[in-house]
């Protein structure tokens, strides 16, 4: 049996958003404020800080979908230093985003030659792999980056990996590292509605429920988790609930697949 993975990105649940969310999301997340039309610090001081500075914007640049403008401040941040590891990876994700998986994957080799035990470069490096159909190898770097006392976001890692073992139908890894995920953080929705979908998949239908029901009591729903809200509440006989499910996805997403194959009868 098929089945779609929900990738939810971790700022647009904090925002509480109503759309589906974007895969690029669970890669690099910066703390960098949106760029302005100010002016960039001066090409002064340390090779270091230009590299510094020049990479945050890169960063911000990138998740603005300004590809053009952070691929030219992460050459810029590596010109000032060829040993800053951080502009490396964040060129990986741009050339990711480009679909130019070679220099993506030098770019993240790079990054790693420099610091081999970066979580930031350990996790983007594996969300590339899984990305490209390396799903196995990505274990590794996730695991890798969550091994890093000092990271701060291991759950990330967690969900995504269990993102990654699902999509090679291993049930088993998927979900002990999506629960490990909610262990660590019991609000990181990514990893609840990923857990519905295997729990869905493996015909666990009552525990599928009660995963996708507090998602969607947390958020506004989207059309993917109302979807399989409904196609849990047509496994399990619900016939009430499942018009009701249907009924919301026609009144919020009717130009959604989810809606589409609703009216195909397309459940699976």
């Amino acid at each position: 049996m098929m089945y779609r993975l929900a990738v939810v990105a971790a700022f647009l649940l904090a925002a509480c958003a109503g759309s589906g969310g974007s895969e690029r999301n669970e890669g690099f997340r910066s703390q960098v404020e949106t760029p302005d039309e100010s002016p960039i610090i001066g090409e002064v001081g340390p090779p270091r800080e230009r590299a510094r500075a020049h990479a945050e914007l890169a960063s911000a640049y990138y998740e603005q979908g300004n590809l053009g403008v952070a691929l030219e401040e992460a050459r810029v941040a590596i010109t000032a230093d060829a040993n800053y590891a951080p502009a490396y990876t964040v060129l990986g994700l741009i050339h990711m985003d480009l679909k130019e998986n070679a220099q993506a994957d030098e770019s993240f080799q790079r990054a790693l030659r420099i610091a081999p035990n970066d979580a930031d470069a350990n996790h983007n490096y594996g969300w590339f792999l899984c990305q490209s159909g390396r799903e196995d190898l990505s274990l590794k770097y996730f695991l890798l980056a969550i091994r890093n006392p000092l990271y701060s976001a291991p759950q990330k890692s967690y969900a995504v990996a269990g993102i990654c073992a699902a999509r090679k139908n291993n049930d088993r890894d998927a979900i002990e590292y999506l629960e490990r995920a909610l262990r660590l953080d019991a609000g990181y929705l990514s990893a609840r509605i990923n857990l519905a979908q295997v729990r869905y998949r493996r015909g666990e239908y009552d525990q599928a429920r009660l995963l996708i029901s507090d998602f969607n009591r947390s958020i506004e729903p989207t059309a993917e988790s109302l979807w399989l809200a409904l196609r849990i509440e047509r496994k399990l006989g619900d016939r009430e609930s499942e018009t009701k499910l249907a009924e919301q996805l026609r009144r919020q997403f009717a130009g959604s697949p989810e809606f589409q194959s609703l009216q195909q009868g397309k459940y699976e």
